[in-house]
């Protein structure tokens, strides 16, 4: 039985197609990415974020971007938390980055990529109110998700998106949409 969600949403610029470490893409969209080479898909569920890599291509490649890669404000990743209060979901952790956010959603009769389309739906729509990104998307097209299928991986996965933000040397978040998990 499902319980919930771990949901990575991106943003634009963050993980490339033919990023170093690998992604889960199998096409590069884009001549400019293209000169880096192919996608580098890779067939492992689990995160390939802490692999090593180059810095200096990985920058290369985001320079040659249409857009400058992403990275929210304080004042944009509120706009953010504020935009997902709006949604539906029952939500157990929420983490807004410069450029990705985590969330834990409860169980659900809808697919996880429907919601994760209205999540970065909302969050568009609120930040071009206040006049950002009006130009192009602030999210990468795709998201990742992992099930989660008992009580210890709803824990686990809670408190690693709580201990997110700490550990990207920020404060920790507190967002009123969030609610206490009890099993």
């Amino acid at each position: 039985m499902i319980l919930g969600f771990h949901c990575i949403m991106t943003t634009y610029g963050f993980w490339l197609p033919n990023e170093p470490r690998g992604s889960y893409s199998t096409f590069v969209g884009s001549w400019n990415l293209l000169q880096f080479g192919q996608a580098t898909k890779v067939n492992t569920r689990r995160s390939v974020a802490k692999r090593d890599y180059d810095h200096q291509q990985k920058a290369a490649m985001q320079n040659a971007l249409k857009y400058p890669p992403v990275r929210f404000t304080g004042n944009q990743a509120k706009a953010v938390g504020l935009s997902i209060s709006d949604l539906p979901y029952d939500l157990f952790a929420l983490a807004i980055l410069p450029d990705h956010v985590h969330l834990i959603v409860g169980q659900t009769t809808r697919k996880i990529n429907v919601i994760m389309g209205h999540v970065k739906a909302h969050a568009t729509r609120r930040l071009r109110e206040h006049g950002w990104f009006a130009d192009h998307s602030p999210w990468a097209k795709r998201a990742w998700s992992v099930y989660l299928n008992n009580v210890s991986d709803m824990k686990r996965a809670i408190a690693y998106v709580q201990g997110n933000p700490i550990r990207a040397g920020l404060k920790p978040q507190r967002w009123s949409v969030v609610q206490m998990y009890t099993a």
